[in-house]
Protein backbone atom coordinates (compact mmCIF):
# COMPACT_ATOMS: atom_id res chain seq x y z
CA UNK A 1 0.00 0.00 0.00
CA UNK A 2 1.18 3.21 -1.19
CA UNK A 3 0.18 6.28 0.53
CA UNK A 4 0.62 9.58 -1.42
CA UNK A 5 2.76 12.40 0.21
CA UNK A 6 -0.13 14.86 0.70
CA UNK A 7 -1.48 12.22 2.91
CA UNK A 8 1.86 10.75 4.50
CA UNK A 9 2.12 14.63 5.38
CA UNK A 10 -1.41 14.89 7.29
CA UNK A 11 -0.82 11.92 8.56
CA UNK A 12 2.71 13.06 9.83
CA UNK A 13 0.97 16.19 11.35
CA UNK A 14 -1.62 14.49 12.97
CA UNK A 15 0.54 12.06 14.95
CA UNK A 16 2.80 14.82 15.72
CA UNK A 17 -0.39 16.90 17.08
CA UNK A 18 -1.63 14.12 19.12
CA UNK A 19 1.72 13.52 20.47
CA UNK A 20 1.75 17.00 21.90
CA UNK A 21 -1.63 16.88 23.50
CA UNK A 22 -0.56 13.48 25.11
CA UNK A 23 -3.03 11.29 23.25
CA UNK A 24 -2.82 8.06 21.09
CA UNK A 25 -3.08 7.02 17.84
CA UNK A 26 -5.89 4.57 16.78
CA UNK A 27 -4.52 1.32 15.26
CA UNK A 28 -5.44 2.06 11.53
CA UNK A 29 -3.55 5.38 11.96
CA UNK A 30 -0.22 3.62 13.28
CA UNK A 31 -0.80 0.65 10.29
CA UNK A 32 -0.95 3.72 7.98
CA UNK A 33 1.80 6.20 9.44
CA UNK A 34 4.10 2.31 9.97
CA UNK A 35 3.54 1.92 6.03
CA UNK A 36 4.47 5.68 5.12
CA UNK A 37 7.17 5.32 7.20
CA UNK A 38 8.91 1.88 5.14
CA UNK A 39 7.84 4.04 2.15
CA UNK A 40 10.11 6.82 2.79
CA UNK A 41 13.05 4.74 4.21
CA UNK A 42 12.74 3.10 0.44
CA UNK A 43 12.91 6.34 -0.92
CA UNK A 44 15.57 7.49 0.90
CA UNK A 45 17.57 5.20 0.06
CA UNK A 46 17.08 5.21 -3.98
CA UNK A 47 17.83 8.70 -3.70
CA UNK A 48 21.13 8.00 -1.71
CA UNK A 49 22.16 5.29 -4.66
CA UNK A 50 24.40 7.12 -7.34
CA UNK A 51 23.35 7.16 -10.65
CA UNK A 52 26.10 7.33 -13.25
CA UNK A 53 26.01 10.29 -15.29
CA UNK A 54 26.64 10.44 -19.60
CA UNK A 55 29.98 11.94 -19.45
CA UNK A 56 30.37 12.68 -23.13
CA UNK A 57 26.97 14.33 -24.04
CA UNK A 58 27.07 16.35 -21.14
CA UNK A 59 30.61 17.65 -22.21
CA UNK A 60 29.48 18.45 -25.40
CA UNK A 61 26.30 20.31 -24.57
CA UNK A 62 28.99 22.37 -21.84
CA UNK A 63 30.88 23.07 -24.95
CA UNK A 64 28.00 24.15 -27.30
CA UNK A 65 27.32 26.84 -23.85
CA UNK A 66 30.85 28.45 -23.90
CA UNK A 67 32.04 28.06 -27.37
CA UNK A 68 28.84 30.04 -27.49
CA UNK A 69 29.90 31.95 -24.81
CA UNK A 70 33.41 32.58 -26.69
CA UNK A 71 32.51 33.82 -29.71
CA UNK A 72 30.12 36.40 -28.22
CA UNK A 73 33.24 37.70 -26.09
CA UNK A 74 35.04 37.54 -29.88
CA UNK A 75 32.08 39.66 -31.34
CA UNK A 76 32.64 42.37 -28.45
CA UNK A 77 36.49 42.67 -28.68
CA UNK A 78 35.68 42.65 -32.73
CA UNK A 79 33.44 45.59 -32.50
CA UNK A 80 35.88 47.15 -30.27
CA UNK A 81 38.58 46.97 -32.80
CA UNK A 82 40.42 50.54 -33.93
CA UNK A 83 41.04 49.13 -37.05
CA UNK A 84 38.62 48.96 -40.14
CA UNK A 85 38.05 44.63 -39.89
CA UNK A 86 34.96 42.70 -41.48
CA UNK A 87 32.07 39.93 -39.68
CA UNK A 88 34.57 37.37 -40.40
CA UNK A 89 37.27 38.48 -38.24
CA UNK A 90 35.15 37.13 -35.46
CA UNK A 91 36.05 33.75 -36.25
CA UNK A 92 39.70 34.86 -38.15
CA UNK A 93 41.05 37.44 -34.74
CA UNK A 94 38.86 35.76 -31.91
CA UNK A 95 39.06 31.97 -32.99
CA UNK A 96 41.86 31.67 -30.26
CA UNK A 97 38.88 32.90 -28.20
CA UNK A 98 36.47 30.84 -28.77
CA UNK A 99 38.45 27.40 -29.26
CA UNK A 100 39.56 28.33 -25.08
CA UNK A 101 36.28 28.99 -24.10
CA UNK A 102 34.76 25.71 -26.13
CA UNK A 103 37.39 23.53 -24.87
CA UNK A 104 37.67 24.68 -21.45
CA UNK A 105 33.36 23.99 -21.04
CA UNK A 106 34.24 20.49 -22.09
CA UNK A 107 37.13 19.67 -19.86
CA UNK A 108 35.04 20.94 -17.12
CA UNK A 109 32.27 19.01 -17.36
CA UNK A 110 33.75 15.94 -18.45
CA UNK A 111 36.32 15.99 -15.55
CA UNK A 112 33.96 16.68 -13.11
CA UNK A 113 31.42 13.41 -14.33
CA UNK A 114 34.11 11.05 -15.17
CA UNK A 115 35.57 12.00 -11.33
CA UNK A 116 31.93 11.28 -10.46
CA UNK A 117 31.39 8.09 -12.02
CA UNK A 118 34.45 6.31 -11.18
CA UNK A 119 34.33 7.71 -7.31
CA UNK A 120 30.50 6.79 -7.32
CA UNK A 121 29.45 9.98 -5.27
CA UNK A 122 28.41 13.44 -6.16
CA UNK A 123 30.57 15.94 -4.10
CA UNK A 124 32.65 19.23 -3.88
CA UNK A 125 35.70 17.07 -5.12
CA UNK A 126 34.29 15.92 -8.54
CA UNK A 127 33.69 20.16 -9.13
CA UNK A 128 37.61 20.98 -7.71
CA UNK A 129 38.63 18.24 -10.26
CA UNK A 130 36.60 19.23 -13.32
CA UNK A 131 37.57 23.40 -12.05
CA UNK A 132 41.15 22.69 -12.46
CA UNK A 133 40.94 20.96 -15.73
CA UNK A 134 38.53 23.84 -17.12
CA UNK A 135 41.29 26.20 -15.76
CA UNK A 136 44.34 24.93 -17.09
CA UNK A 137 42.71 24.05 -20.56
CA UNK A 138 42.37 28.18 -20.08
CA UNK A 139 45.58 28.72 -19.24
CA UNK A 140 47.08 27.24 -22.27
CA UNK A 141 46.85 30.09 -24.34
CA UNK A 142 49.61 31.52 -22.51
CA UNK A 143 52.05 28.54 -23.27
CA UNK A 144 53.49 28.90 -19.80
CA UNK A 145 53.45 26.12 -17.31
CA UNK A 146 52.99 28.15 -13.80
CA UNK A 147 49.76 30.17 -15.89
CA UNK A 148 48.54 26.79 -16.62
CA UNK A 149 48.84 25.34 -13.26
CA UNK A 150 48.05 29.04 -11.15
CA UNK A 151 44.71 29.26 -13.27
CA UNK A 152 43.89 25.61 -12.82
CA UNK A 153 44.60 25.43 -9.25
CA UNK A 154 42.84 28.88 -8.66
CA UNK A 155 39.62 27.56 -10.77
CA UNK A 156 39.47 24.40 -8.51
CA UNK A 157 39.81 25.93 -5.14
CA UNK A 158 36.74 28.14 -6.40
CA UNK A 159 34.56 26.05 -7.74
CA UNK A 160 34.97 23.08 -5.21
CA UNK A 161 34.27 25.64 -2.41
CA UNK A 162 31.55 27.32 -4.11
CA UNK A 163 30.05 23.11 -4.15
CA UNK A 164 31.42 22.83 -0.85
CA UNK A 165 28.95 25.28 0.68
CA UNK A 166 26.02 25.02 -1.08
CA UNK A 167 26.18 26.19 -4.74
CA UNK A 168 24.46 29.39 -3.69
CA UNK A 169 25.02 33.01 -3.19
CA UNK A 170 21.86 33.49 -1.52
CA UNK A 171 22.21 31.28 1.26
CA UNK A 172 20.74 27.59 1.50
CA UNK A 173 17.68 26.56 -0.31
CA UNK A 174 14.36 25.96 1.69
CA UNK A 175 13.46 22.27 1.95
CA UNK A 176 10.26 22.04 0.43
CA UNK A 177 9.21 18.33 2.15
CA UNK A 178 9.99 19.49 5.71
CA UNK A 179 7.17 19.97 7.80
CA UNK A 180 7.28 23.33 9.29
CA UNK A 181 5.02 22.33 12.71
CA UNK A 182 7.47 19.45 13.60
CA UNK A 183 10.38 21.93 12.69
CA UNK A 184 9.27 24.87 14.77
CA UNK A 185 8.71 21.92 17.42
CA UNK A 186 11.98 20.79 17.61
CA UNK A 187 13.21 24.26 17.36
CA UNK A 188 11.04 25.09 20.35
CA UNK A 189 12.45 21.73 22.53
CA UNK A 190 16.30 22.01 21.47
CA UNK A 191 16.49 25.82 22.47
CA UNK A 192 14.47 26.01 25.70
CA UNK A 193 16.49 26.27 28.71
CA UNK A 194 15.13 25.40 32.30
CA UNK A 195 14.40 28.19 34.73
CA UNK A 196 16.87 26.69 37.27
CA UNK A 197 19.67 26.63 34.59
CA UNK A 198 17.96 30.46 33.73
CA UNK A 199 18.04 31.97 37.06
CA UNK A 200 21.38 30.32 38.11
CA UNK A 201 23.25 32.41 34.96
CA UNK A 202 21.77 35.53 35.37
CA UNK A 203 19.96 35.82 38.83
CA UNK A 204 16.35 36.55 39.78
CA UNK A 205 15.05 40.15 38.24
CA UNK A 206 13.92 41.73 35.47
CA UNK A 207 10.92 39.69 35.43
CA UNK A 208 13.05 36.27 36.10
CA UNK A 209 11.58 35.03 39.12
CA UNK A 210 12.03 31.32 40.33
CA UNK A 211 9.09 29.14 42.63
CA UNK A 212 8.97 30.59 46.07
CA UNK A 213 10.41 34.36 45.03
CA UNK A 214 7.34 36.01 46.80
CA UNK A 215 8.48 34.08 50.54
CA UNK A 216 12.12 34.49 49.52
CA UNK A 217 12.18 38.70 49.03
CA UNK A 218 9.48 38.90 52.24
CA UNK A 219 12.39 37.08 54.48
CA UNK A 220 15.10 39.46 53.08
CA UNK A 221 12.75 42.63 53.87
CA UNK A 222 12.09 41.59 57.52
CA UNK A 223 15.70 40.72 57.68
CA UNK A 224 16.66 43.89 56.42
CA UNK A 225 14.13 46.46 57.36
CA UNK A 226 12.36 44.39 60.47
CA UNK A 227 9.06 45.00 58.56
CA UNK A 228 6.73 41.78 58.17
CA UNK A 229 4.79 42.72 54.61
CA UNK A 230 2.57 39.69 52.98
CA UNK A 231 4.37 38.09 50.32
CA UNK A 232 1.51 38.89 48.22
CA UNK A 233 2.25 42.54 48.16
CA UNK A 234 5.49 42.48 47.51
CA UNK A 235 5.43 41.30 44.44
CA UNK A 236 2.93 41.66 41.86
CA UNK A 237 3.02 38.90 39.16
CA UNK A 238 3.26 40.47 35.35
Amino acid sequence: MHIPEPRARELRNYEVRLTYCNLKLTTTHQEELQIRCHSSIKMASDDEQYHPKDAVKSSVQASMVTGGAGLLIAAISNSLSKRNVGAWSVFTRGSGTIAAFTAAGGAYVFSRDAMANLREKDDAINFAVGGFFGGAVMGLRSLRTPTVLGLGAATAVALGAFEFTGSSLRGGAKDKDRDEFEYKEYLRKNRRIPIEETIAQIGEGRGIHAPGYDERRQQRIKENYGIDVPAKSTHTPS
